[in-house]
């Protein structure tokens, strides 16, 4: 391949073996989609009714009682079932097959959840509380669970955040990644306990795979933020900042976060996941970011140049090398996701165009997003797990080349609708609908990806990628032409 002058240069194509994609890199002007101006609310019914899937599913597998533990961290199955997050406690939520569930909480948590609008029952276990704050006006955790009707006749499923295989563990439904003390008393209690996490996170079956309309919503607000703030970095970043005040242009509004904000460049840039530092932004530099909150999470990486001639000695041809080829493989995956696509059709349009050793894939190539920012990935060789109405999605490739070539990132949410669920979206929240056709457009028209009618962008900097960050209105864009 050859690069002149990158303001609009046709660059052909590597893999002969499939349809002729043109790389572009040229300026593009992002239009301004806009933000929310109110949140979405998940309406008590939603609750209500993921409640009775859950136990339809405890029916099945013959479950008894449900027990679901959550932290700060790993909330999103307690969240999703009723709202309730912990926040500086952990907390512990009893399901039984009828019935309001039980919510376990500590000192602090036990005023929180009164905030909670579906119906559950409040019991005080000081042991969730901080140390050094009183435990004595609450019982033991067996005895709370007897007393909530666990014995040794319930066959008991416990959840928290991760289930095992066979390849791990000899009997992975009796492993489990709880605290000890909640998995003991469990044990001492039911006659039986299982890991149940699969009833919500199994990439095929689990509860939080498939969405509602509002929290698609409700995604797509987060998301809406999210790569808002990404834009404002990519926009208003200059050299001799340091990394925190490149951080604050993300405008950080409360929503909780899904994971810590990442912005770092330089030697800790490799590394992808550091939080700012007061490391000061120098040109010819690799450079990294994201910013998530709950049901979104965006991210993206190149160097801090303007141009090529800017780039370190050795990686002038970072654009043939590495962004051409990973922006063709992204707009192959963005084309073929769709309804009915199985995770393995997605793995193989991202191998077939940068499965080289060099690129360094280890992750998978796209996964579920939800409260947490990774659930599960039907995304991986081989997968026949196929594509259904109300999946959220991350284009999450990220290569770890482990050379000065440092890696390129591009990272956005989209969500999968059906005829049903796009009319519905379209009726309750049309400001949002609004926003998500004219990404739709913008990714059509300005950067060459017509994507099926299925799919939802969610991102505000849709397949937006400036390798060159200090040109940010310089990208890749796709131009399809016939062989």
């Amino acid at each position: 391949m050859q690069i002149n002058d990158p303001t609009g240069t046709l660059l052909s194509n590597r893999n002969a073996e499939q349809p002729l994609m043109n790389i572009e890199f040229k300026e593009v002007t992002l239009p301004d989609f806009g933000l929310p101006e109110k949140m979405p609310v998940i309406p008590a019914s939603v609750y209500s009714s993921r409640l009775n899937a859950l136990r339809n599913r405890m029916r099945d597998r013959k479950l008894d009682v449900l027990i679901i533990y959550g932290d700060r961290e790993h909330n999103a199955n307690t969240t999703y079932l009723t709202g309730y997050d912990p926040r500086f406690e952990e907390s512990i939520l009893i399901v039984h097959k009828e019935g309001d569930p039980i919510l376990l909480v500590g000192n602090e948590g036990w005023g929180y959840a009164s905030l909670v609008n579906v119906p559950i029952r409040r019991v005080l276990y000081q042991s969730l509380s901080l140390l050094g704050q009183d435990r004595s006006r609450s019982k033991r955790l067996d005895v709370l669970l007897e007393e909530e009707g666990i014995s040794r006749s319930t066959a008991a499923g416990l959840a928290g955040w991760k289930y095992f295989s066979k390849e791990e563990f000899d009997l992975p439904d009796t492993q489990f990644e709880v605290p000890s003390y909640l998995a003991d008393a469990a044990r001492s209690t039911a006659g039986t306990v299982v890991n149940a996490s699969d009833l919500f996170m199994h990439p095929e079956h689990g509860l939080r795979i498939i969405n509602e309309a509002d929290q698609l919503a409700l995604f797509e607000f987060a998301s809406s933020f999210t790569s808002e703030g990404l834009r404002k970095v990519l926009f208003g970043i200059r050299p001799g900042m340091t990394e925190l005040e490149a951080c604050t242009l993300m405008n950080l509004n409360g929503f909780p976060l899904s994971a810590h904000p990442m912005l770092s460049s330089g030697a800790r840039a490799a590394y992808g996941l550091p939080s700012p530092s007061d490391h000061q932004l120098s040109v010819g530099e690799p450079f990294t970011m994201a910013l998530g909150y709950w049901g979104a999470l965006n991210a993206r990486a190149g160097w801090f140049v303007e141009n090529e001639k800017q780039l370190p000695h050795g990686v002038s041809d970072y654009l043939d090398k590495l962004a051409i080829p990973y922006f063709r493989a992204i707009a192959r995956w963005y084309k073929t996701v769709g309804l009915d696509v199985t995770g393995g059709d997605l793995y193989d349009v991202i191998h077939q165009e940068i499965g080289d050793p060099f690129f360094g894939l280890g992750l998978n190539p796209g996964h579920y997003i939800h409260i947490d920012e990774w659930v599960s990935s039907p995304v991986y060789e081989g997968s026949s797990i196929r594509l259904k109405s109300g999946m959220a999605l991350q284009v999450d490739v990220i290569p770890a080349t482990g050379s000065s070539y440092h890696t390129i990132n591009i990272e956005d949410g989209i969500a999968l609708a059906d005829d049903h669920l796009r009319s519905e979206i379209a009726r309750k929240y049309p400001h949002a609908w609004r926003r998500i056709e004219a990404r739709r457009k913008f990714m059509r028209d300005y950067i060459g990806i017509a994507l099926k009618p299925e799919v939802l962008p969610f991102s505000n900097i849709p397949a937006y990628l400036p390798p060159f960050i200090l040109s940010p209105s310089r990208v890749l864009t796709l131009k399809q032409r016939a062989e």
